[in-house]
């Protein structure tokens, strides 16, 4: 996909980051590029996904993977790809990768100065 037309448009929910771009490939193309593990992990290896296997998929149109972190402290997400034919005879594809709830509920109860007590640690 060396035909890729980059108009990326990003934005933030609270728990997601969305792409959206506009290839000049077509949704075959796009859709063998991000469905299929030996084209897959020249973009997106394994060792990013938590589970090489999709989550789920509708052929063709959308395909979701798994993600976790590999540093501590190990934060599982969602990536979702979607794609549609658009206008011009290429792809539009939509990426959107999200933490997920019990990911995102810990970290929106962490706080960052919690005014608790120091802890000590021994040496």
């Amino acid at each position: 996909m060396k035909d890729v037309k980059t108009e990326m448009q990003p934005t933030m929910q609270e728990s997601a980051f969305e792409q959206r771009y506009e290839l000049d490939a077509s949704p075959d193309k796009v859709w063998r590029a991000i469905s299929i593990a030996e084209f897959r992990e020249r973009w997106l290896p394994s060792e990013a996904l938590a589970n090489p296997q999709s989550l789920s998929e509708t052929p063709g149109k959308e395909i979701r993977y798994k993600m976790r972190d590999d540093r501590p402290p190990h934060l599982e997400s969602t990536v979702t790809f979607t794609i549609a034919p658009n206008s011009s005879g290429g792809t539009s594809l939509r990426i959107v990768h999200e933490l997920t709830g019990t990911t995102f509920e810990r970290l929106t109860k962490t706080v960052a100065n919690g005014n608790s007590p120091p802890l000590m640690l021994a040496a």
